[in-house]
């Protein structure tokens, strides 16, 4: 085992207490339960919509500086992914009644957003390695939400299977991205990154992404 694996399973276990809170997140198991309005639902389309198109420039931004070709392939994967969760999330937007334009002029919440500014700083000051174990320590709980979200979507809002795309895209991650971001983590760890500084971007973007669901909650019962 890798010094990157084993300080996997140790951020993954400093991370437990934040996946709980996402999991029993009220505002998934309101679209679980059918309770959310449409118009919350629209606001989590909205907002996504900001993140997406933030985070690809983020990760292109990453892979245009990564000088390995570990990291330049796991960024580039990154990057084809958000491509297609923006192409999908326009399905989902359109079965809201929502038009990129909609979703433009959507005013973001700061709360709800704070994930994709911490990425753009990553991008900037972070090394591949914090990038990396960012994206993997929040990816099982993300998937887990986007999973339950689908099926509640599907039972409780008359939405097909292509209007979830966008979340089933994420229920089922690539079975090579943990080996990727491992690597990519690995190879930073070799080149002199702190662990300290792994730990702390896996830290923030769970906080991070507990403003977003607590934001969305928030103004879902505005």
């Amino acid at each position: 085992m890798s010094n990157a694996d084993e300080l996997l399973k140790e951020l993954r276990t400093l991370n437990e207490p934040f996946e709980k809170r996402f999991l029993d997140h009220h505002y998934v198991e309101a679209i679980e339960s059918g309770q959310l309005k449409e118009s919350a639902l629209s606001a989590f389309a909205a907002e996504q919509y900001h993140i997406i198109t933030s985070d690809l420039r983020s990760i292109a931004f990453l892979y245009s500086r990564e000088t390995s070709s570990t990291g330049q392939q796991f960024f580039w994967d990154v990057l084809q992914g958000e491509k297609e969760a923006l192409k999908n999330l326009i399905y989902f937007s359109a079965a809201l009644h929502l038009s990129d334009w909609d979703m433009e002029m959507h005013e973001p919440a700061a709360g709800a957003q704070a994930y994709k500014a911490f990425m753009a700083w990553l991008a900037v000051f972070g090394s591949s390695a914090e990038v990396a174990a960012a994206l993997i320590v929040n990816l099982p709980a993300w998937a887990a939400n986007c999973a339950r979200m689908s099926r509640g979507l599907k039972i409780h809002y008359g939405l097909k299977d292509a209007d979830v795309a966008f979340f089933d895209l994420f229920s089922s991650p690539s079975s090579d991205f943990q080996r990727m971001a491992v690597a990519v983590m690995d190879e930073g760890l070799r080149r002199g990154v702190e662990i300290r500084a792994v730990r702390r971007s896996a830290r923030l973007v769970q906080e991070y992404e507990l403003m977003f669901w607590d934001t969305l909650y928030e103004h879902s019962r505005a």
